[in-house]
């Protein structure tokens, strides 16, 4: 990547895609380049996920269609639920948002590639009250960014790779989990 290249990506939490999606009116949808790409067929979540917010954004893979926000929504209790990861992504500028991927582990390049993550880290990063923690290990299973790993019955935080997606404050029994804003 060259020097000051911005990616066209970025991770956030659900709660920051939506307030993305609030900012919207006018929805397309097409299907998942990655899901549609992979000679598996996903495990994790349904196709049609790639969501934009510019009419003339062709969109990862096919069957692009304009949508309503009922659509919309449906999309961001997928994402939930299937515990996807959202990451926006910028015009050819990179000077807005023109929509929002909803990647996961199982199919989607940006994981399975194994590849260093291409995409901005987001606004927010984990903040584990380890005094509070009943190493269950929840928290790990959706930590596609490798931050959380448990070591004999123990978890183990690296916070240098936490990109800000919030998955594992979604699945925390113990609230003991927050996003916080980096630094």
């Amino acid at each position: 990547m060259a020097e000051q290249e911005i990616p066209i990506h970025y991770v956030c939490t659900h709660d920051e895609a939506k307030e993305l999606i609030n900012k919207h009116n006018r929805f397309w949808v097409s299907n998942c380049g990655c899901r549609e790409g992979n000679e598996k067929k996903c495990q994790r979540s349904r196709i049609d996920v790639c969501l934009m917010f510019a009419e003339s954004d062709a969109g990862s893979g096919s069957g692009k269609k304009a949508v309503d926000r009922a659509f919309v929504d449906g999309i961001m209790k997928e994402a939930e639920s299937k515990k996807l990861v959202s990451r926006p992504f910028r015009n050819e500028a990179r000077n807005d948002t023109d929509g929002i991927c909803f990647c996961c582990d199982d199919c989607c390049g940006y994981f399975a590639e194994g590849n260093e993550y291409t995409c901005d880290k987001g606004k927010h990063i984990e903040q584990t009250d380890m005094d509070y923690c009943s190493q269950c290990g929840l928290c790990e299973e959706v930590c596609y960014f490798k931050v959380r790993k448990m070591k004999n019955k123990e978890l183990e935080v690296n916070r240098d790779n936490c990109y800000g997606c919030g998955l594992c404050v979604t699945v925390c029994p113990e609230d003991c989990i927050k996003m916080v804003e980096r630094k």
